[in-house]
């Protein structure tokens, strides 16, 4: 499974609306400029999140944008599905975005895929924003940890 941008900066304004919750809006400046996201791109993300009710906008000089749910109510598989569609890592194992492979009766490599679309579709469904937020960063020694280290591609 791999996010795109649109879907990466929607979570990164999302936590930062996140870290300031209920302590009212943020710019879209402030936004951009934490995240590390360009404005404009950022301006249409914030107008489709906005589409969905996850957040608000305020007007002015003061105004800005902030979560309009509380962050308990929100999961990272609302976010990835509403932005890049589907979860599944190969199409013969989604729900919404099926297609039939002309192998289907005889793959058995098929079933790890089904397995990763259900783990992670379960982990992204309970994982709210709140959740998340609780969280500490990734190490780097958790991603280059000797257990996966010879796995190209990972």
């Amino acid at each position: 499974m791999k996010i795109s941008k649109k879907t990466d900066y929607a979570l990164r304004a999302l936590f930062t609306l996140v870290d300031a919750y209920g302590k009212g809006p943020v710019s879209i400046r402030e936004l951009a400029e934490r995240n590390a996201v360009p404005k404009r791109f950022l301006e249409h993300i914030m107008l489709d999140l906005k589409a969905k009710g996850w957040v608000t906008s305020i007007p002015g000089a003061r105004g800005g944008y902030q979560l309009a749910k509380p962050p308990e109510k929100i999961t990272m598989g609302e976010i990835v599905r509403y932005f890049d569609g589907i979860i599944a890592p190969i199409e013969c194992v989604s729900v919404s975005g099926y297609q039939a492979c002309s192998q289907e009766a005889v793959c058995r490599f098929r079933r790890v895929f089904l397995d990763a679309r259900n783990y992670v579709t379960l982990l992204m469904d309970r994982s709210t924003l709140a959740d998340v937020a609780r969280g500490a960063p990734v190490t780097g020694r958790e991603v280059f940890s000797q257990g996966f280290i010879g796995g190209e591609g990972i």
